[in-house]
């Protein structure tokens, strides 16, 4: 791998930018692999990243059905932050957001992480009770995050409005100011990049047919549209097609896939400075570095596996952000897209061991995948080299679903699913 530098910028400018090569290769699949990671995204490529980087397991293959960044990674709307209520998920989120702080520099690839802040504002009493709360129970764990009168939601966010006019007037928010946004597609591409180097097999167009599991139970390999790939341990990180996947190996997983809708206005000049999240109306704002407003709404509320989502869910979401910032009511919307999210019932993720002998998953992210994503990774790649679980991930397994022992975070995600 070429790095990248001011030396070679500079060389690179000379010459119309021509050497820089592929940022990675494009191999035939072996016929086997000492681990087979499901799932070219993010959480994915993350996974096999730090499996090269940190345990020196470098006989890995990553099998996307489609192409590198393509799935949710590429399909949500970047938003970056660790305040959530629970323990667990406090020391998840905050893993990955320090992880995050430092991933430039690591990948030697511009993410563009921006630590803009995210604003969580509360427009009823039960908001700034459960918000207040989130605020001390953060503090506890180490977790920056402060409550602002509304007045200080203005000041930090010039363009809502805190006239009580409103539908739902703002009585003031939470602010983690750790907390921004990064760029999607980068953060799949510099994971590549760095498993490549460190020869990890990133194989595209690859999907996967079935998991072959052998007289004992113990999961082998893999059936794909390329071939049988075998496989000392198989990671399954397919976000909305988790539950599909792992159906081919006997297992079947408490998740519901629900498409998860966004969309982007035309780009303008910067104007709005941070990021803005709102339960109670189901919306949230950001704007992008091409000056695009960026925007989300909660999950569509039925499930299914479509990519496109109903209209009149981001119609709803539109009358909320034109309520709360009645300046872009002149704006015209550029496009919209949606990904397909799991969601378990507690609204935490799993990840960890199966009850199918070398079959490990990483799923149930819900809303909350790309912000988790270097920490996700980091833990699953341990799971996967020492098959036990990191401390982190160890309270998110698939058993709590029968101990019940659930994490429920429904409220932290911050918009309804």
């Amino acid at each position: 791998m070429r790095r990248f530098s001011l030396t070679s910028l500079l060389s690179e400018s000379l010459r119309g930018h021509t050497g820089w090569g592929r940022q990675w290769r494009a191999p035939e699949p072996k016929p086997a692999y000492d681990v087979v990671i499901v799932g070219g995204g993010g959480h994915g490529l993350a996974t096999a990243y730090y499996l090269a980087s940190q345990h020196g397991i470098t006989n890995v293959a990553v099998l996307e059905k489609g192409w590198i960044g393509g799935g949710n990674t590429g399909r949500n709307t970047t938003i970056i932050r660790s305040n959530y209520l629970y323990d667990e998920s406090a020391a998840m989120y905050e893993h990955a957001l320090k992880l995050w702080e430092g991933l430039a520099q690591e990948l030697n690839y511009n993410i563009m992480f921006s630590q803009r802040g995210v604003l969580m504002l509360a427009h009823n009493i039960h908001d700034v009770q459960s918000f207040k709360r989130h605020v001390y129970a953060n503090r506890l764990n180490g977790i920056d995050n402060e409550w602002l009168s509304k007045e200080e939601c203005k000041a930090f966010c010039p363009p809502l409005d805190i006239s009580g006019s409103l539908r739902y007037p703002v009585l003031g928010g939470a602010l983690q100011r750790r907390a921004g946004t990064a760029r999607h597609d980068a953060v799949a591409w510099g994971y590549a990049r760095g498993a490549d180097d460190r020869g990890v097999d990133i194989i595209q167009n690859c999907e996967v047919t079935g998991i072959r599991r052998d007289a004992s139970g113990a999961a082998v390999g893999v059936e794909t549209t390329r071939g049988f790939i075998g496989a000392g341990r198989i990671g399954v990180v397919a976000a909305g097609h988790t539950s599909t996947l792992m159906s081919m190996a006997g297992v079947s997983m408490p998740l519901e896939s629900y498409p998860l809708q966004a969309l982007v206005s035309e780009p303008v000049k910067p104007c709005f400075p941070c990021v803005v999240m709102s339960n109670a109306v189901h919306a949230y704002l950001s704007q992008s570095d091409k000056g695009e407003l960026v925007i989300g709404a909660g999950t569509d509320q039925y499930t299914s596996y479509s990519q496109q989502g109903g209209l009149h869910i981001t119609t709803h979401t539109l009358d909320a952000i034109c309520e709360l910032f009645p300046q872009f009511t002149r704006m015209r919307m550029l496009r919209s897209w949606g990904g397909i999210v799991d969601v378990t019932p507690d609204r935490s993720p799993i990840i960890g061991k199966t009850p199918v002998e070398n079959l490990f998953v990483n799923c149930g992210w819900g809303t909350g995948g790309f912000k988790a994503t270097p920490g996700s990774g980091h833990v699953f790649a341990h799971t996967l080299a020492t098959g036990e679980p990191h401390r982190i991930n160890a309270p998110f397994t698939l058993d709590r679903f029968r101990t019940g022992r659930l994490i429920d975070e429904a409220a932290a995600a911050a918009v309804a699913h």
